[in-house]
């Protein structure tokens, strides 16, 4: 018989402080900054919100574990749609069974996720199994309707190039590094871990670098994720 998990709110309130960061960020970048191609204040708020972007997909992954907000599934699971649509229009319920079959046959030419190939094959092939054409229309309706109410620079460098690089990262710290070359027979989950050091595992990747560790541990929500680290 199946036990019921008992709900903690901890996910739901971690989730809601990296939408309202993103969200507010997003509209303070838009409506209010003036950009300055020569201070590095301009590039440093464009990689900031690419970390929140990431934070967006961090939290709709957490989502497809039923940990944002565990014994509400509900809850949880509109917590990660709403986390997955904000990040270009990702549909959750697509990327739910996605994910779990990456964890099911991990580095094997059943699991979506993997490219037996270089980075950029690799790469072009993750944002294949991932980007569908309505998202892209989204995206260009979405990109033409902004540049009707903020200046053009604004849109190019906080909304739409941070949604592009986001996706580098979580493909780079979170799939391609973990999961490139061979791995040993003793290794069940096919995946590397970075060195332990945690400024470095959140800023880089909310923590995924530690994969091995998540996927070992795929109850434990990104901001637990350290405390797995030996």
């Amino acid at each position: 018989m199946a036990i019921a998990r008992k709900a903690d709110y901890r996910g739901v309130v971690v989730a809601s402080l990296i939408g309202a960061a993103w969200m507010g960020l997003l509209v303070y970048l838009l409506a209010f900054y003036t950009v300055d191609f020569n201070s590095p204040l301009t590039y440093l708020l464009a990689l900031l919100q690419m970390h929140l972007y990431t934070g967006l997909f961090i939290t709709a992954h957490d989502a497809m574990h039923g940990v944002v907000a565990p014994g509400k599934p509900a809850l949880n699971r509109a917590v990660g749609t709403i986390a997955a649509f904000l990040f270009a229009y990702n549909w959750y319920p697509r990327l739910l069974p996605k994910h779990h079959e990456h964890h099911r046959f991990v580095a094997t030419e059943h699991d979506p996720d993997y490219h037996h190939g270089s980075f950029w094959p690799w790469y072009f092939s993750f944002l294949k199994n991932y980007i569908t054409w309505w998202q892209i229309l989204l995206m260009a309706v979405t990109y033409n309707v902004l540049q009707l109410f903020f200046p053009l620079e604004n849109v190019v460098l906080f909304w739409m190039l941070p949604a592009i690089l986001a996706t580098f990262q979580l493909f780079y710290f979170g799939t391609y590094l973990p999961h490139r070359g061979e791995h040993a027979p003793d290794n069940p989950h096919k995946s590397t871990s970075q060195s332990k050091n945690h400024l470095w595992a959140f800023l880089s990747c909310y923590f995924f670098g530690y994969h091995y560790e998540h996927h070992d541990k795929p109850y434990l929500p990104w901001w637990q994720l350290y405390k797995t680290k030996a």
